[in-house]
């Protein structure tokens, strides 16, 4: 692995105050050096970055890789494969594989596995509550000694309020972030949609925001019963914006994520009854997109997560109502939230903040910045690429984004991971 000098390029690490020209000298898989001027080092290959972006490696804190289990839609070859392609150098693997990732024998099949054919670093998270039934909790001890970083029963709700006092309490223990996906399924009632102008147009089940909202109220009380570290996935609405913004203001150990895709559309996409817009939980108003943006850009919201969710046409081409509910995400999150910057709701520094250093910060990861004698994982971007986002050219092995032939401009165009290229966009970089 020869060292690499990344010449000319614009350096963002918001987590040091840098956002200045300057060269990135990386050495032994580490950050070396980071200054106005670098001469390379013998046996150094330098690749000019002018006019491009050089930032800490962008980390996805909810991706489904679906091994073991459901490898027909996406593997952890495939699913890294796309990240680093999307400019990701990390990403989280959610539980819900089959069989869950409630076991350490799970939990080191997927450690293992990402060791073996994995191009980016691969986080799993183990479930909550054995075989994710909500009842009995899950040996956490045994899932983070086998490489678990935080605990979620994602794609299904903790409802039993015991038993996700107890998981709080056990979590706090061992100093591991709990992850709720926040549904109150006796007010969402499996409804394909949001409830709203644009679902009763069509004749579609709406679910209530306060599905989720209810959910967020409940588990924050019990945040305050045990002071353990609670995260809010997937938010979608402005009254889980406004009851995270107020226990923030009461120190409470509470963060949330947002998805590009709740950033980006709003119920209406659901008009046409394009089954790649079923999405859980569902696409909110545009009242609820713009609490979204701001609370993102204000930081209520901590961090953007892709919620990458690969389904084969199985799963998709039927009728909206039976669709399996999900979208990849790995390789359009970054252009989307560009758009974002392009608009001025975000800065360059707040988004790579929210891309890098808080999933890092959150989930207690290496990276996030680009600090010397941290690893060298970094992303190169393009804020000017213009493209169009073509599936079948998309390296996830699903297809299912409702973003078909949208004009992207922005996007990663190198990925390092611990000083090795793992993506490399042809005749760009390098």
């Amino acid at each position: 692995m020869p060292d690499i000098l990344l010449r000319g390029g614009r350096v963002i690490d918001p987590a040091r105050n840098v956002d200045a020209g300057a060269d990135v000298l990386l050495q032994n898989g580490k950050v070396a050096a980071v200054e106005a001027r670098l001469a390379p080092p013998s046996g150094t290959k330098v690749i000019e970055v002018e006019n491009l972006w050089v930032v800490p490696g962008l980390i996805d804190m909810h991706t489904h890789l679906r091994e073991p289990g459901q490898e027909y839609k996406e593997s952890i070859e495939t699913g890294t494969a796309a990240a680093a392609a999307g400019g990701f150098t990390a990403v989280c693997a959610m539980p819900n594989t089959v069989p869950p990732n409630d076991t350490r024998a799970v939990t080191e099949l997927i450690v293992r596995r990402a060791r073996e054919v994995g191009v980016v670093r691969v986080y799993p998270i183990g479930c909550i509550t054995q075989g994710q039934k909500g009842e009995s909790l899950a040996e956490m001890g045994d899932l983070q000694e086998a490489g678990c970083v935080a605990v979620s029963d994602d794609g299904k709700c903790v409802m039993n309020s015991e038993v996700m006092r107890r998981a709080l309490e056990y979590a706090r223990g061992l100093g591991l972030p709990v992850i709720q996906h926040a549904e109150d399924t006796s007010l969402s009632a499996n409804g394909p949609a949001h409830e709203g102008a644009a679902t009763t147009r069509i004749g579609l089940r709406g679910q209530p925001a306060a599905a989720e909202s209810a959910m967020v109220a409940r588990d924050l009380e019990l945040v305050a019963l045990t002071g353990a570290r609670y995260h809010v996935a997937h938010a979608s609405c402005a009254e889980t914006v406004r009851l995270v913004r107020e226990v923030k203001r009461r120190g409470l150990p509470v963060t949330a994520e947002v998805t590009p895709h709740h950033l980006m559309l709003t119920d209406e996409a659901c008009v046409g009854y394009d089954t790649n817009t079923r999405v859980h939980p569902p696409l909110r108003s545009q009242e609820d997109v713009a609490a979204m943006r701001a609370a993102l850009a204000d930081g209520t919201i901590d961090a953007v997560a892709t919620d990458h969710a690969p389904h084969s046409p199985v799963e998709k081409d039927v009728e909206f109502e039976q669709a399996a509910p999900g979208m990849i995400g790995l390789e359009t999150a970054l252009a989307l939230c560009l758009e974002l910057v392009a608009a001025g709701i975000l800065s360059p520094a707040v988004l790579v903040t929210r891309m890098s250093a808080a999933p890092a910060k959150i989930l207690g990861l290496p990276g996030g910045t680009l600090a010397p004698g941290t690893a060298a994982d970094v992303t190169v971007i393009d804020p000017r690429a213009a493209w169009t986002c073509d599936p079948s050219r998309l390296r996830s092995r699903s297809r299912n984004t409702p973003f078909a032939g949208r004009a992207m401009r922005g996007r990663g165009v190198m990925t390092i991971v611990a000083g090795s290229i793992v993506f490399a966009e042809e005749g760009r970089v390098g």
